[in-house]
């Protein structure tokens, strides 16, 4: 009886195995369908970044807008650096990884996470480096050297859910070609303003509501171009600015008709107690009005909801 439960028990977990394994198949024939249908679909201008969007493993449509961005650069160095990844189920970089073959390093606060993401064939299979840290402006370049990363890398994505901007302004030691970041669309589109810095920083703890995070896409905007880059445009849904270095931006900035950021329509919002309360449109920013946020061109700690003009008259 126990051998037949062994053996019942092993069939199982060598079957589930077997069903991730074509199921994992199966995505990245679909993406790779959608690499060559977009290849064939936009060969000129596009309008903007949502043009080309399609999904595998990002989140939304991020994996399509770094395919185009990749496909129409003259990338120098096939490396990668994600940070946020969680247990990189769901990242920027995955399909990059797995499509590509690209060398990368991921970073993530949690130790199971990473460490689940090493016990996965893709890390061998793969030059990917995994590093549990939690993340500050005061050890992120330190992050880069200890992993063996400097110089020119191919793209940087940057997604904590706090002190993205501060983190971002930081880092030295890396030259990206390609800036992915995320922007907080609560926080408008005409004025440049962020969450104060805190090494400590968590977005769940910091608000039950889930909104105060990260900066606005004005700010981000700013100092990326003050560390010579250009604006390429966010994805649809409104949460990722992608940044080309200037010396690469020339081949893409005639094919992108309008370099514009998105609004969020998404609904994350949750009650003190987690549950989602799905806020859309002014009233996730009322919700957070009393929060302090800096605002980057007073250098003022002042609250959200005591500035005006937050939004353009397309965002409101």
């Amino acid at each position: 009886m126990e051998d037949t439960l062994k053996q019942l028990f092993n069939f199982n977990i060598n079957s589930h195995h077997e069903q991730v394994r074509l199921s994992d198949n199966a995505t990245m024939l679909a993406g790779r369908k959608a690499c060559w249908t977009q290849k064939e679909a936009f060969k000129g201008q596009i309008d903007s970044l949502a043009d080309v969007e399609f999904q595998v493993y990002s989140q939304w449509g991020d994996d399509g807008i770094i395919e185009w961005l990749v496909r129409n650069l003259d990338i120098s160095s096939e490396t990668f650096i994600e940070f946020g990844v969680e247990n990189y189920r769901e990242s920027n970089t995955r399909f990059l990884l797995k499509n590509r073959n690209w060398k990368g390093l991921i970073i993530d606060g949690s130790e199971n996470f990473i460490n689940q993401v090493k016990s996965e064939n893709i890390y061998w299979k793969h030059d990917l480096t995994a590093v549990p840290c939690f993340i500050t402006r005061q050890n992120i370049n330190q992050i880069f050297r200890m992993s063996g990363f400097a110089g020119d890398v191919g793209i940087l994505s940057i997604d904590i859910d706090g002190n993205d901007y501060w983190v971002f302004e930081k880092i030295k030691n890396v030259n990206p070609e390609i800036i992915i970041c995320e922007y907080n669309a609560v926080f408008g589109d005409m004025l440049p303003v962020t969450v104060p810095y805190d090494e400590n920083f968590m977005r769940t703890e910091k608000h039950f509501s889930n909104l105060y995070f990260g900066a606005s896409i004005k700010a981000l905007c700013l100092l990326a171009e003050s560390k010579g880059y250009s604006f390429a445009g966010t994805n649809s849904v409104g949460n990722n600015a992608f940044f080309v270095r200037n010396d690469k931006f020339e081949k893409i900035d005639q094919l992108i008709k309008n370099k514009k950021a998105f609004p969020s329509k998404f609904r994350e919002s949750r009650d003190k107690d987690g549950r989602l309360t799905y806020l859309n449109g002014m009233d996730r920013l009322k919700t957070i009005k009393n929060m302090p946020v800096v605002r980057l061109d007073t250098n003022e700690t002042v609250e959200l909801g005591s500035i005006e003009h937050l939004y353009s008259e397309q965002w409101g």
